[in-house]
């Protein structure tokens, strides 16, 4: 439906290569890759935002239009929401989503701004300034502002930074709906690449303006092919056993003995509860660091088997 074709972008110096990917109609498709990436980039021209210096992006066959063709840029199907916010700050929270959907019948309209008021959670603030809000709110009105165009595609920045828990599950449950009820596709951008293990289809690592590797969550989760792509994913373990450099998540291993084969001595430290897991920690008789996540704690393991999920 989306496809990106041999996106190039230099300013004094390149900041994206040759990137190709096609993204299906109802696909949640993720990019994670540190600050500097050239994530924010690229998801500023899949908007038509920016313009590329080479390649072109296509929504439905048709290329999509960027600054130096169209007077106001952007494309009607395609929304994007990131750290700008391009909110109306002296209007209204509800001035801020109504100006979206004028073309509506008013019940509809006012129908609409409600259920996303609610789902943003700012339903107390509908009266307020943009320009008074936090920048928590200011990004739970843009992302209201965004979804209120129901966009063919979606291109979310960071979209997690700002939410606790508990309002970002209800966010990614409307989102797996509006995927299943009007098939809108999702590109998801973050640093975290653990925000987006149960949310995308498709994850792509990316590095200096490149996609290096690409994958499902799980095989990208617990495959890693470095301790730096690892990290992008969550807590990891690497240690050096039998002369090679091992890497594996808290949760693959199990408990052994000294007389076990491949049994790893390990030495306790101290151990967290953080309500789902505890966090139990270890040193390993080289002094590497190493931590291991169970339903109990750790603390009178003295032995341990590396245990590879996949």
């Amino acid at each position: 439906m989306l496809e990106v074709n041999s996106v190039t972008l230099n300013f004094d110096r390149p900041v994206l290569s040759g990137i190709n990917f096609l993204l299906k109609e109802g696909e949640i498709f993720g990019i994670v890759g540190k600050s500097g990436a050239g994530k924010t980039s690229l998801l500023k021209i899949m908007s038509g935002t920016l313009e590329p210096t080479a390649g072109t992006v296509e929504l439905m066959g048709q290329k999509v239009r960027g600054p130096l063709i169209k007077l106001v840029p952007g494309h009607p199907e395609i929304q994007l929401v990131n750290q700008d916010f391009h909110l109306d700050t002296y209007h209204t929270v509800e001035e801020n989503i109504r100006e979206q959907i004028l073309y509506l019948p008013i019940k509809e309209r006012n129908q609409l701004i409600e259920e996303l008021l609610d789902l943003v959670e700012l339903t107390n603030f509908r009266n307020q300034k943009a320009t008074t809000l936090s920048g928590g709110e200011q990004q739970r009105l843009a992302l209201a502002r965004a979804l209120a165009c129901e966009p063919r595609v979606l291109l979310l920045d960071e979209p997690f930074v700002h939410l606790d828990g508990r309002l970002r599950s209800k966010l990614i449950s409307y989102l797996l709906e509006l995927r299943k009820i009007r098939k809108t596709s999702f590109v998801l951008v973050s640093h975290d690449g653990a925000e987006m293990l149960g949310l995308a289809d498709r994850i792509f690592c990316m590095k200096k303006g490149k996609f290096y590797r690409s994958g499902n969550p799980k095989d990208l989760y617990y495959k890693p092919k470095s301790i730096e792509e690892a990290r992008l994913f969550g807590a990891v373990n690497s240690l050096i056993f039998n002369n090679k450099r091992v890497l594996f998540r808290p949760d693959e291993f199990i408990e052994s003995s000294q007389e076990a084969a491949n049994s790893i001595r390990v030495i306790f430290q101290r151990v967290l509860f953080t309500g789902p897991v505890y966090e139990s920690y270890f040193l390993t008789e080289k002094k590497e660091k190493i931590v291991l996540f169970d339903f109990k704690s750790l603390e009178n393991v003295e032995y341990i088997r590396v245990e590879k999920k996949i």
